[in-house]
């Protein structure tokens, strides 16, 4: 099939609701969307079903590129300060450290297993050098997954953050593969310059656009979400163009916004989240129509030894020496190892070789392809399995999803309540606990389902109250009627 302007409405909407259907039956089952999503790609291309010829990676990057920043803006928004500030360190190591040591140890381990040489195995080695967050935590969600201490601030910030560090370093070997030179000097100025223009600009810029989200006065609410949209392009292309990383810039641009008020944040949050679902969906798509599985076929020999290696030793590696300075157990380390999982983002890393006319560029994707595939299908499908074997799963942890968006601008102070078996509060009416006025149970999880309780609602073993109040100590006082 030829895609023309009269029938890509049909056929791309056809695709985003298989998608769509797709991902929810996945949701459910604990499978990552993202492989239903490449899937449905896959068999739309030229060697599947649908027969539609895709091979145009100039379009595809640009895809990604557009799809990466909401995808990154919308994480960014999402970010809560105060959960990632005490685990600042960690991920920051992780996003630089980690990536480097991940792309080294994958690089030399292709040099040793295959033909390539070395910069073309340390240029597949930094394309993969990059978790995915969208996998993991829709993950996370599906199964009620709550974890104990900081294990899930540290993956969300890593997570959001660490595609910076992989991109710098697959433009830079591609960069070296077109001139065949090396100027490490010159290579590691570049790399402070692009990192400090690139959180210069992002902070710059979240300033900036608060300012004028705020100030401006639009006529239409909807307008809102459209502005912040149009920043967020314009914090990256300026960024990008002063030879800064855009792609930090608007993650640093995003997370101020995110932790600030700001006139509609609600709706603008909300819409971002939308509209970075749907850049994921036509993002994945896009990439699974890039790929001609008839090729992935040849490749397995070599891609196999290489998934299991970052899988089993190059992410384990990496964390664990970055994290060695920190005060972290074993278990949660090895938890975090796991978590390690390839998406979108390194699919979409893959295509700048091919762009460039990188010698094997073609063979490097579909390696590329098959690792996330592989590393999804392993990782993503036995998160909940190693929380419950590693006892990094916390059962008394409210699970996420109960918190609100109206909670997070209430001036005051929010906190959750497990009701514990033999707690002299089983069997209560809330009325009956005499707790102080200036505090509000505004909502229950009783059994995986929530409901706003009333004075006369009775309490039960494994209740999860959300509670809000005007200081600390009325929470605190609350509290201890529940020991």
């Amino acid at each position: 099939m030829v895609i023309t302007s009269h029938n890509i409405l049909l056929v791309g909407s056809i695709l985003l609701l298989l998608s769509i259907f797709a991902g929810k039956t996945t949701y459910k089952l604990g499978v990552p969307t993202l492989i239903l999503f490449l899937i449905v790609g896959m068999l739309a291309g030229s060697d599947g079903i649908g027969g539609i010829y895709f091979d145009n990676p100039v379009s595809a990057q640009f895809i990604g590129v557009v799809a990466l920043n909401i995808i990154l803006f919308s994480g960014g928004l999402d970010t809560r300060w105060d959960s990632v500030k005490p685990v600042l360190g960690q991920g920051i190591t992780l996003a630089t450290v980690g990536v480097f040591l991940t792309a080294g140890s994958v690089g030399l381990f292709i040099y040793w297993i295959s033909d390539f040489t070395l910069l073309d195995g340390l240029l597949l080695g930094s394309i993969v050098s990059s978790t995915d967050a969208a996998a993991v935590f829709s993950i996370l969600r599906s199964k009620g997954i709550s974890l104990k201490g900081n294990i899930r601030p540290i993956l969300e910030f890593e997570s959001g953050s660490n595609d910076p560090m992989a991109y710098f370093l697959t433009i830079t070997l591609v960069g070296i593969e077109q001139v065949h030179e090396l100027d490490f000097v010159a290579a590691l100025g570049s790399l402070f310059f692009q990192f400090a223009l690139g959180g210069a600009s992002g902070f710059l810029f979240g300033k900036l656009s608060k300012l004028v989200i705020n100030k401006i006065k639009l006529d239409f609410e909807g307008l809102y979400p459209v502005l912040a949209l149009t920043l967020c392009f314009i914090t990256f292309s300026v960024t990008d163009f002063i030879g800064g990383n855009g792609f930090l810039a608007v993650y640093i641009c995003a997370v101020m916004l995110g932790n600030t008020n700001l006139i509609h944040k609600s709706s603008t949050i909300k819409f971002f989240d939308g509209v970075a679902w749907l850049m994921q969906i036509i993002l994945f798509l896009t990439l699974g129509l890039l790929v001609f599985p008839s090729q992935i076929i040849p490749i397995i020999s070599n891609g196999l030894p290489i998934a299991l290696f970052m899988i089993l030793v190059a992410r384990p590696l990496s964390v664990f020496v970055s994290l060695a300075a920190f005060r972290l157990g074993f278990r949660t380390k090895l938890f975090i190892s796991w978590v390690g999982l390839r998406g979108a983002v390194p699919i979409v890393f893959a295509t700048y070789p091919m762009v460039a006319g990188v010698e094997n560029a073609d063979v490097i994707f579909n390696i590329v392809f098959f690792i996330t595939l592989l590393s999804v299908t392993i990782q993503g499908t036995t998160i909940s399995f190693m929380a419950k074997l590693l006892g990094v799963k916390d059962a008394d942890k409210v699970p996420e999803g109960l918190s609100s968006g109206f909670i997070e601008n209430v001036k005051g102070t929010s906190s959750e309540i497990l009701v514990r078996a033999g707690s002299s509060v089983v069997g209560k009416k809330i009325y009956q606990l005499g707790i102080p006025a200036s505090v509000l149970v505004v909502m229950i999880k009783r059994d995986k389902k929530y409901f706003v309780p009333g004075g006369a609602t009775e309490l039960v073993e494994g209740d999860f109250l959300y509670i809000i109040g005007d200081d600390t100590s009325s929470i605190d006082s609350t509290r201890e009627l529940f020991a």
